[in-house]
C-alpha cells in the first residue's frame, strides 16, 4: 500500500496539551505519524509533522478542517498540505 503523505503545521502561543491534542485525533482517526517536529521560542510553539493518511478512512478535507478546529480550541493555528503540493512550493 502506498503511503499517502500529509505535512501538519502547527504555530502559536506555547499551551499545555497542544501535542497531546493533536496526536489524539491523528490516532483516534487511524493517521500514522512518521516524524514529528517542535519547538519552542520566545513561547511560542512551532510543530511540523509527516503524516502517513493510508490507512486512515478520513478523506484529506476532513482531516485539514477537523485540525484547523483542534487549533481553534487550542488557540493556535493548524495547517495540512499533501506532500506533493508541499514539494512543489518549496522547490528551489
Amino acid at each position: 500500500m502506498e503511503k499517502k503523505k500529509v505535512i501538519i503545521t502547527v504555530l502559536g502561543k506555547d499551551t499545555v496539551g497542544i501535542i497531546a491534542k493533536v496526536c489524539t485525533y491523528l490516532s483516534e482517526n487511524g493517521i500514522n505519524i512518521l516524524d514529528i517536529s517542535q519547538t519552542v521560542v520566545s513561547e511560542y510553539f512551532n510543530m511540523m509533522m509527516i503524516v502517513d493518511l493510508s490507512k486512515s478512512e478520513k478523506e484529506f478535507a476532513d482531516l485539514s478542517a477537523d485540525l484547523e478546529n483542534v487549533g481553534k480550541d487550542l488557540g493556535v493555528s493548524v495547517k495540512c498540505q499533501r506532500e506533493e503540493i508541499f514539494e512543489m512550493m518549496h522547490r528551489i
